[in-house]
Order: structure tokens, then C-alpha cells, then sequence
């Protein structure tokens, strides 16, 4: 449970395996958290976690003992309160990042090789251990134990009771700070390219479906009120847009996290001289954080992802808002599929669109998650601080809601089927109204004229109690001289045809069928690259 959806993605797999996945590591992720821990602290007996090894003569002893703990030097003399130790622990939820710390490890070792601070059979040793403890990782075997801090502190503590004593020269002049930090944009790196496809798939979904489903008619609202036609196509690319606009946001943010910490120390730079140019290509940055302050001291590339999140979250809310007004009996134009909705536990014939109000909640989630790190690190002075392990939790949180929110879109609007007479049915003439005062601004009418004279008509109508295409065109005429026949038509191509109306919107951007049949293949080329 505790790489969240990363397990799925292990298997490459997009589907229920992933967000089953996902379920159980956020469960995973709520029993672990500091709260939790901090309750369940009165049943240890202190000192039992963090109890140093210490030989007959008081010096430290190997660091290959059950409990030494790495994060505390000989500085200290006094145990740490066993409520401290969990309160300072993130183990139960940085342990997602075992296999980007154990990466970056290999590649520090060979890094310290070309140093010469490792002989080449050191080198090749920890690397060994380090794949080793990797497997352990891999198949579930890999034994947390008292005194495991981080992910890091319990890589680590497992190399040396692989390796010996050369394991503790794997930390030469390399800090948790430029560590953790690496550990994090390695894994972040991951997640904003799996989210980029993902992203792309759904965006693939709704230009596929636009081109299947250009014949469709509906409403197009503003304040919520039928305001003009529009074709389904074009209301689906509305959203295939926006989602374009997320994924060049996270393509950018790539160009960001993309950037290697590793090699500057706890905050002033490495005393050995490794080369962290060649560590940066080893690991596949694209280059190197050139301030050992910043490099530490900084988390803007994990807000940045969390603002793109956010908005990804907003456009996915206002897409599931649309879609449960359409779904909804008084609109009826659309039904979710079974599998993405639920029932009543007393209503019998209740069928829920739980996916897409998951989909419109969890927005406030995420945009929480963003609040709550930019609180945390506003007040934090230069370089690192502990306020920063703080990261994390909205970090994994909101990833794991994007990846889990982006296959339910995806999965949503898949299956979504259509009622083409509904929508039909939901049209009025009232719609067109626009249509006919463009007809008079045609003539040489000037427009704020025109749009006075099409409200009279509209209230015409309304006053006779009959529809806009039973008035004829010597009613019409009464009002403004300027209308002739061709105002007055309800037939293919005339003034009260559904299709005319949306076919005379030929601008790139409107909703006619060349419009957009041209953004489908703008989106389609933009995928293709």
C-alpha cells in the first residue's frame, strides 16, 4: 500500500488494478500517519526505539547494530522520548520513494568512486548491496526496524548489514538534505510523466468522441439558462482544450523538477570534489541546481505541481458538474455507464453519479493540500528546515488523487452514452433569437437596433402564446420593414433550422462543422507529436 498508485503503474496497468491500488494506500497512508503514531506511542517503554549501541566503554559501536541511529551522532549523550521518535518519523509514508533513494545511492557511489574517495571494489560492493536491498523492497521482505527514521536512515541501515562497515562510507559528504530532495524530484518526475499520459489518453478520448458524435445538437448555457445551440463535439473539445493547456502546464513544470540537488551537502557545497554534471546524467537530470541554498533549501518545483494539480482538479470539477447536470432526469442527456455509478441504500431506483461528484469534491482536496504547504513554508528562513519534511504528505496526497481522478475521467467519459432526442427535445426557438436580429444587422440594421427588434419579436410570440415559426413574415414586417421571407422560414437552411444556426458560426472557434472539425485535427496533430 505504500507506493499508492505507483504498484499499478509497476504492472503497467491504467485500469481497476490501479485505483484498487490506490484505495488501499491511502488506507495504508491514514494508518500511518504522525497522528496515528502519536496515539499508539503509550504502549512502548521508553528508549525502546532509538536506543543507541554503545560498547562497555561507552563509545559507539558498530553501526551494524540493531537500533544505532543514524540521524544521531555522538553529539548525544540522552535517549530520544519514544513520542519524539514517532513524531519525528516520516517512514510510514516516505517509504513510497525506496526505489528513487536507492537510485540515487547507486549512482552517489559511483559518483564517490570517480572522486576517489571509493576504491572500485567499494564501489562495486554497495551497488550490489544497494540492488539487493532494492529486491527486499520488491518482494515485501524488507524488515522495518526501531530506530528506521526515514526511508533513507533504513536504506541504509539495511546496506551495512548486507555490506559491513564500507556501507557506512555510502554518506560521504552527502546530506539528507540534498538526499531527500533527490528522492523526491526522481519520484516526482515519475508521476508527472505518468500523469502527462494519462492526461493525453483523456484528451484522445474526448477528440475521438467529438469526430464520432459531430451530428449532435444540444443546448449551449450561459448563467446556467439556454442561451444558443452548440454541436456535443464542441462542447466535449471545450474540455479537451483546457486539459491541453494542464498537460503543457505539467510539460513545463518537467523542465523544473527536472534539475539534480544531489552533491551540494547539507548546505554549503561537497568538500570532495564530485562532479555533479556526471551524477545529473547518470540519474537523468537534465542539469544541476547551481545553489547549494536553493538546491536544500527550496520545495516551489512540488507547489508548482501542486497549483497544476489544483487547476487540473478545477477543470475536472467543471467537467463533472456539466455532466451531473446532464445526467440528471430534468436534462436526461447523457447516462453513466453502471460502473461508474451507485445506488441508494433505501432508494430503490436511485442511479448516482458518485464518480463525478467524487470527481467535484476531491477538487477541495487537493486545492487544500496547495494552501496548506504554501502556509507551511512561508515563514521558513533560507536552506533547510524540518518545517520541510512537511512536503510530502500533500505532495503524495494530491498525486495519488490525480492519478485516480484522471482514470475515472477517463473511464467516465469512455462509456458516457448519448440520448440525441433529449438534447433535440431541449432546443428552442427562443435559441435563434440572436440568428434574427443577425439576419437584420445582414440588412444594414445597426446591431443595437437589431437585437431590440428581435426581443420584440421574442415577446410577440410570447404574447400570443405560440412558437417563434408560426409568426409570419407580415407579422415580423409590423416591427421592423427590414424582414423578408427568409425570416420567417422553418425549413432546412432557414431562419428556425437548428443545424443552419450552428452552420453559420464558420469562424475558427465556433461551433459549425468545419470550426470544429479543424480543432479536432489541431488536437489530433498536437497528440500525434
Amino acid at each position: 500500500g505504500t507506493c499508492g498508485m505507483q504498484g499499478a503503474r509497476a504492472g503497467g496497468g491504467r485500469g481497476a488494478a490501479a485505483l484498487l491500488a490506490w484505495g488501499r494506500a491511502t488506507a495504508d497512508s491514514l494508518r500511518g500517519t504522525a497522528v496515528g503514531g502519536l496515539r499508539g506511542a503509550g504502549g512502548l517503554r521508553r528508549g525502546d526505539l532509538g536506543r543507541r549501541a554503545m560498547s562497555d566503554s561507552g563509545h559507539v559501536s558498530s553501526v551494524t547494530s540493531v537500533g544505532f541511529r543514524l540521524s544521531r551522532s555522538g553529539r548525544f549523550s540522552g535517549e530520544t522520548d519514544p513520542l519524539m521518535e514517532r513524531f519525528n518519523a516520516s517512514l510510514p509514508y516516505d517509504k513510497r520513494m525506496w526505489k528513487q533513494d536507492l537510485e540515487g545511492s547507486i549512482a552517489y557511489a559511483a559518483a564517490l568512486g570517480r572522486a576517489g574517495i571509493l576504491k572500485d571494489d567499494e564501489v562495486k560492493k554497495l551497488q550490489e548491496g544497494l540492488r539487493a536491498v532494492g529486491k527486499e523492497w520488491e518482494s515485501g521482505k524488507f524488515e522495518v526496524k526501531g530506530g528506521d527514521e526515514d526511508i533513507h536512515t533504513a536504506n541504509e541501515r539495511r546496506l551495512t548489514e548486507i555490506v559491513g562497515p564500507v556501507g557506512g562510507k555510502l554518506h560521504t559528504g552527502r546530506s539528507r538534505n540534498d538526499q531527500v530532495v533527490t528522492d523526491v524530484r526522481l519520484w516526482l518526475r515519475e508521476e508527472v510523466r505518468a500523469l502527462i499520459s494519462n492526461m493525453k489518453n483523456l484528451i484522445s478520448v474526448a477528440t475521438e468522441r467529438a469526430e464520432k458524435e459531430m451530428d449532435l445538437l444540444l443546448p449551449g448555457y450561459t448563467h446556467l439558462q439556454r442561451a444558443q445551440p452548440i454541436r456535443w463535439s464542441h462542447w466535449l473539445l471545450c474540455y479537451a482544450w483546457q486539459w491541453k493547456r494542464d498537460v503543457e502546464r505539467l510539460e513545463g513544470l518537467l523542465t523544473r523538477v527536472n534539475l539534480l540537488p544531489l552533491g551540494v551537502g547539507a548546505l554549503s557545497g561537497h568538500p570532495f570534489g564530485v562532479d555533479r554534471h556526471a551524477l545529473a546524467k547518470d540519474l537523468g537530470f537534465d542539469g544541476i541546481i547551481p545553489n547549494s541554498l536553493d538546491a536544500v533549501g527550496d520545495r516551489d518545483f512540488i507547489l508548482e505541481y501542486l497549483f497544476a494539480s489544483s487547476l487540473i482538479m478545477v477543470h475536472f470539477s467543471r467537467f463533472a458538474e456539466d455532466l451531473i447536470l446532464y445526467s440528471s432526469t430534468e436534462f436526461g442527456f447523457v447516462s453513466l455507464a453502471d460502473a461508474y455509478s451507485t445506488g441508494s441504500s433505501l432508494m430503490p431506483q436511485k442511479k448516482n453519479p458518485d464518480a463525478l461528484e467524487l470527481l467535484r469534491g476531491k477538487s477541495g482536496r487537493t486545492i487544500g493540500q496547495t494552501v496548506g504547504l504554501l502556509v507551511t513554508v512561508k515563514g521558513t528562513p533560507s536552506t533547510y528546515n524540518k518545517d520541510l519534511q512537511e512536503d510530502k504528505e500533500p505532495l503524495f496526497d494530491a498525486a495519488d488523487t490525480l492519478e485516480a481522478c484522471s482514470l475515472i475521467a477517463n473511464g467516465v467519459l469512455s462509456t458516457l452514452v448519448t440520448n440525441k432526442d433529449k438534447m433535440l427535445k431541449a432546443l428552442d426557438l427562443p435559441m435563434l433569437a440572436t440568428d434574427l436580429s443577425d439576419h437584420l444587422v445582414r440588412k444594414g440594421i445597426p446591431f443595437r437596433e437589431a437585437h431590440h427588434v428581435a426581443g420584440a419579436v421574442v415577446k410577440l410570440a410570447e404574447d400570443r402564446k405560440c412558437s417563434l415559426d408560426q409568426l409570419t413574415v407580415e407579422d415580423l414586417r409590423k416591427i421592423h420593414p427590414s424582414f423578408d421571407e427568409s425570416a420567417a422560414s422553418s425549413g432546412p437552411g432557414g431562419m428556425w433550422d437548428y443545424e443552419a444556426a450552428v452552420e453559420r458560426r464558420q469562424t475558427d472557434g465556433g461551433t459549425s462543422r468545419r470550426a470544429v472539425g479543424k480543432q479536432i485535427e489541431e488536437l489530433k496533430a498536437w497528440l500525434s507529436q
